[in-house]
């Protein structure tokens, strides 16, 4: 009986070693796409960028060229591209992007304001 006792032991024990080996293992998997996920970002990010031919100017979310920075497309196809022109600059405006039923008005209506 206790020898019984004892190898049923022994069986449990090593069965709770190879689950945690086996957790280990997952962890070190996950932490090693973890790490190259993050050295994809901005490193990706400009490896892609400087892959696109562009003479003019880059657009950042989409990385299409385009002659101004208000020409750039918004980065969703649900997204409406606002363009809120500048006080300051003739001629120049900020892009907004924005999603939902109201469109630009809500944009129009800060920038009416001032409340930028």
């Amino acid at each position: 009986m206790i020898f019984r006792t004892l190898c049923l032991l022994a069986l449990l024990q090593s069965g709770f070693t190879l689950v945690a080996a086996q957790f280990n293992f997952f962890d070190q998997v996950f932490q090693q796409q973890q790490a190259q996920q993050r050295a994809s970002g901005a490193s990706g990010w400009a490896a892609q960028a400087d892959a696109v031919p562009c003479s003019q100017y880059l657009c950042p979310d989409t990385l299409n060229c385009v002659e101004a920075p208000a020409d750039c497309p918004c980065p969703h196809v649900q997204d409406i591209k606002c363009l809120v022109p500048d006080l300051v600059e003739s001629g120049s405006a900020t892009v907004v992007c924005v999603t939902g039923d109201e469109g630009c008005a809500r944009i129009e209506k800060l920038a009416s304001k001032g409340s930028w």
